[in-house]
């Protein structure tokens, strides 16, 4: 089975680097329709991913990620692709400048009121270890 290992360090801390491996666990789940559990811990959380034919864990530390992930015989065909752009999406989301405080939204019209607000939520599952 082809396996995947991705390893980047960071200067974030380990509150930061929570809300990205959060951030990737949403993403991944809306892009690639994973399925993640996400456990937090007092000095490292883990992030377990997996859909069908895709299996692994990302480690999330106050200096450290690092991503392990098992692909079924279809997917180790795109090993490298895969690998890429997974790393490409943590690269990005550690090089991000940290998010600003949102800003106020302009009022809207009397017409937009009375259509329903969607909230979006997030489908990651949290556990405390």
């Amino acid at each position: 089975m082809p396996d995947i290992h991705i390893h980047r360090e960071h200067q974030l801390g380990f509150k930061q680097a929570r809300k990205v491996a959060f951030s990737w666990a949403e993403k991944a789940e809306e892009k690639f329709d994973m399925e993640c559990t996400y456990e937090e811990g007092e000095t490292e959380d883990t992030l377990h991913f997996s859909r069908s034919g895709v299996k692994g864990t990302l480690l999330v530390d106050a200096s450290q990620f690092e991503m392990r992930a098992q692909l079924g015989f279809l997917f180790g065909a795109f090993k490298d692709r895969i690998e890429a752009e997974i790393g490409e999406q943590l690269d990005a989301l550690l090089n991000a400048p940290p998010p600003a405080a949102k800003k106020a939204a302009p009022k809207k019209k009397a017409a937009d009121d009375a259509a329903p607000a969607k909230a979006a939520t997030a489908k990651a599952k949290v556990k405390k270890a």
